[in-house]
């Protein structure tokens, strides 16, 4: 069978990616053609946003050809930054972490262990601590005295000082609490604090302790400042917190301690997605065959970073790291891949629609970062709810005035309601009781919830989210190319498609990635044992057991030198960590587009792996990494 046919089958009807799942309740013969006649007429509403993987490979392969151009050539993507390592696992030491994100502000002490202890105490030096898994599955983090704050919108209005002094006060009140063992004892308090921070911000940076804000979206004031000096305002807001006892009538937006707390010294500032990849690099050691290739942020807003070549920058970018790092030979870039330059595929194989291009218009940056618009978890509702409003008005025949405020209002149905109610709530009847309660009609409306309503809106919702996992995918896939850690082919390329050599069932059956790469490994190492003969085609199999179903290969491909590659993407934020189901479909796409055309050269796969709260991680771990060159 040939790869061409199995995957384009899936193209084919609205539910090729879990698009439509189980929607609970079944009645009559005839209530069941009802429901049919209703699901075909949202169906057919909603195919714009359905995106065939044939056209989504197409989207890999051109995102790679314009990640290649803006690498070299944008001066606001691309942007190298002063990490021009990943960490190496043996940092130690314990850093004041910072993570300012669009929704959270969190503070806390970052311990790192590095390679000092195993889980049962043993030193480095035993030959347990030797193997390599066991030497993974070290703990090498310590995090204590953390501390969460939503940042309110009236914060995010704020003037940037107003902003820092709210978050200045509550830096201060985890260092106090940290230092109130030491006050109370009479143990001399440190003059000083190193810390790292984490800003959810496009940044330009000349060294790895300051940073100028760029302009960008997310509701925040401040992001409408440019080349606003982050660590200065930062410091500045913390400042007050280390003179001595302050009178009792001075306003503070927080108690502070009646004692006067050290001062701050900010070794490392970074973005988010530059956090997540430093995060898990440190986390989790490169074992054989398996290293961290991409960091990705997938949560209020959408980002991504990797490390790239000097030589694959304009000349400007790799002097301005070049020249701070004489023996640099790559850096690890801020991609901001959300912004307007990396949108003209999106036009180009009309993945925009109508809907996408009336909340760009109506937002505060019309055109500035249109695929965060189309993904990131501040549009996800308002998108739903654009697409629903303008069911209810033009296929059922709704008037404005009949319909809940919060379908009328915009950006007043959130992201975090279709994740926490409508995504989770299976049965259509338990659906329509739970939108009557919270999102009820005006008393003066004829019109009420009912199933074909509700199943209606959870389509939608449905829909939306698919395509953003999509649209991730085909980013990270086409990051990857754009580094020539993957082969994409131009869509155009009139050659076949190669044939099918290693099957990844469309939805892997719920194999994990780890059972894929085990199946592989097994019948390499079987090979390896029998001294198979060196062949040049293979076979495949897909054998079924009671559990999931796994790729078996029947020989092993001659570029496959030792086994099988996994390239780790590290992720974070609220969307592809919370939202039910987005970051196994995200990963189901990326299986089927890493083998549209063909294994890749020595079998690599790609794998979504959880940097939990990476950013916070990142900072101490990037503080870590300070202090260890120093």
């Amino acid at each position: 069978m040939s790869q061409h046919s199995g995957i384009d089958d899936q193209d084919q009807g609205l539910d090729h990616e879990s698009y439509d799942g189980i929607d609970g309740d079944k009645g009559t013969d005839g209530g069941q053609t009802s429901q049919q006649n209703d699901d075909a007429t949202i169906d057919k509403f909603l195919r714009p946003l359905v995106v065939p993987d044939t056209t989504l490979y197409q989207l890999a392969y051109r995102f790679s050809q314009v990640y290649h151009d803006l690498a070299r050539t944008s001066d606001q993507q691309f942007l190298p930054t002063p990490v021009t390592r990943l960490p190496t696992g043996q940092e130690t030491g314990r850093y004041l972490a910072i993570d300012v994100g669009g929704t959270n502000l969190r503070v806390a002490f970052i311990e790192l262990l590095g390679e000092s202890e195993g889980k049962d105490g043993n030193s480095h030096n035993s030959n347990k601590s030797r193997d390599p898994m066991q030497r993974a599955q070290r703990k090498r983090v310590n995090r204590t005295l953390e501390k969460i704050w939503p940042i309110g919108e009236h914060l995010k209005k704020d003037q940037a000082e107003d902003l820092f002094l709210w978050i200045g006060d509550c830096m201060a009140e985890v260092v106090a609490d940290s230092l109130a063992p030491n006050f109370a004892s009479g143990t001399p308090i440190p003059v000083e604090l190193e810390m790292g921070v984490t800003f959810s911000f496009p940044l330009m940076q000349d060294s790895l302790s300051e940073a100028k804000l760029m302009p960008t979206g997310k509701g925040f004031a401040i992001t409408s400042k440019s080349n606003l000096d982050l660590g200065g305002i930062l410091l500045a807001g913390y400042d007050r917190h280390t003179r001595r006892p302050f009178e009792e009538d001075e306003p503070s937006a927080k108690r502070r301690r009646r004692f006067a707390l050290p001062k701050l010294k900010i070794a490392a500032i970074t973005n988010d997605a530059v956090a997540t990849l430093a995060s898990l690099a440190y986390l989790v050691k490169s074992l054989p065959n398996s290293r961290v290739a991409m960091g990705i942020i997938v949560g209020t807003g959408c980002n991504a970073t990797m490390p790239m070549k000097l030589k694959d920058l304009h000349e400007s970018k790799a002097k301005h790291v070049s020249s701070r790092h004489p023996k640099a030979q790559e850096t690890v870039v801020n991609t901001e891949i959300t912004l307007s330059g990396s949108a003209a595929p999106l036009r180009e194989l009309n993945i925009t629609t109508k809907w996408d291009k009336q909340l760009d218009e109506a937002c505060a940056r019309p055109g500035f970062q249109p695929l965060e618009y189309m993904t990131g978890g501040r549009y996800i509702g308002e998108l739903v709810r654009i697409v629903f409003y303008d069911y209810l008005t033009t296929v059922v025949g709704l008037s404005r005035k009949e319909l809940p405020a919060n379908l009328v209002q915009e950006y007043a149905l959130t992201t975090a309601y279709l994740s926490s109610s409508v995504a989770q709530t299976r049965l259509d009847a338990a659906l329509v009781q739970h939108l009557t309660d919270t999102l009820p009609p005006p008393e003066s409306s004829d019109w009420s919830w009912d199933t074909t309503s509700a199943r209606a809106f959870r389509k939608i919702a449905r829909v939306v989210q698919t395509r953003s996992a999509g649209l991730i995918a085909a980013a990270v896939v086409g990051l990857l190319a754009c580094k020539g850690e993957l082969k994409l082919r131009d869509g155009s390329d009139p050659t076949p498609r190669q044939q099918e050599t290693v099957i990844v069932p469309p939805f892997n059956n719920g194999a994990s990635p780890n059972a894929v790469v085990e199946a592989v490994n097994s019948k390499l190492a079987a090979n390896d044992a029998a001294t198979a003969t060196t062949t040049s085609t293979t076979t495949t199999t897909t054998v079924r057991h009671d559990g999931p179903i796994v790729p078996i290969i029947e020989t092993v491909p001659s570029n496959w030198h030792s086994g099988p590659e996994e390239l780790v993407v590290a992720y974070t934020g609220g969307i592809i960590q919370r939202y039910p189901n987005f970051k196994e479909t995200c990963q189901r796409f990326i299986d089927r587009l890493v083998i549209w055309d063909g294994p890749q050269e020595s079998g690599k796969s790609v794998f979504l792996r959880e940097a939990s709260d990476g950013g916070i991680i990142g900072a101490g771990v990037l503080a870590g990494m300070v202090a260890e060159d120093q």
